[in-house]
């Protein structure tokens, strides 16, 4: 038994990754981790941290990140509910710089999201009470985390007026941001 498939995105070294998935008539079983899987990938990964949001409809969380010497890769999927979870590539030399791709994982299709490093993620919960599970290489760290104000980026999100943190709207924009990635 192992996660079905790794399938590349348009941002490198970022995958969407389609869990094994069993059911029958007691409910179900979805394996969502499985070590030799990630050896296709281009970096290596290993768990150090996992943990779990649970947000309301019309909630937007991000754009988060670690800087460096404590920045981390992770993968993120959705529990219960659904998401539409965005990607931000702030690696400059990367050719998908600064640009934003979303995904849409949720209870049903059981997908997950390998984020790598030097990427910001967030997500907008467009319906129920969404859950959303985390495992990340490195454990959290307060003076390294910190993200792009969501507002700031060249993209059209397809929501008004979300619900956001006090935290999230104080970060700097995309072009006030100086990239260390």
């Amino acid at each position: 038994m192992s996660i079905v498939k790794i399938e590349a995105t348009e941002i490198p070294d970022c995958y969407l990754i389609h869990a094994f998935q069993q059911q029958d008539q007691r409910g179900g079983f979805v394996k969502t981790y499985h070590e030799q899987i990630f050896d296709n990938v281009a970096f290596d990964f290993k768990i150090r941290e996992a943990y779990y949001t649970w947000s309301e409809p019309n909630v937007f969380r991000g754009f988060h990140f670690q800087l460096p010497p404590k920045d981390h890769a992770k993968i993120v999927f959705c529990n219960v509910g659904m998401v539409t979870d965005y990607v931000v590539d702030l690696r400059k030399k990367s050719e998908a710089y600064g640009k934003v791709y979303a995904f849409q994982l949720n209870e049903d299709n059981r997908m997950a999201i390998l984020i790598p490093r030097g990427c910001a993620h967030g997500f907008y919960v467009p319906s129920k009470k969404s859950m959303l599970t985390y495992m990340v290489e490195t454990c959290y760290s307060p003076n390294h985390d910190t993200g792009i104000l969501w507002s700031s980026l060249d993209y059209e999100f397809d929501f008004n007026n979300p619900v956001t943190s006090e935290r999230d709207t104080g970060f700097p924009a995309i072009d006030e941001f100086k990239s260390p990635f």
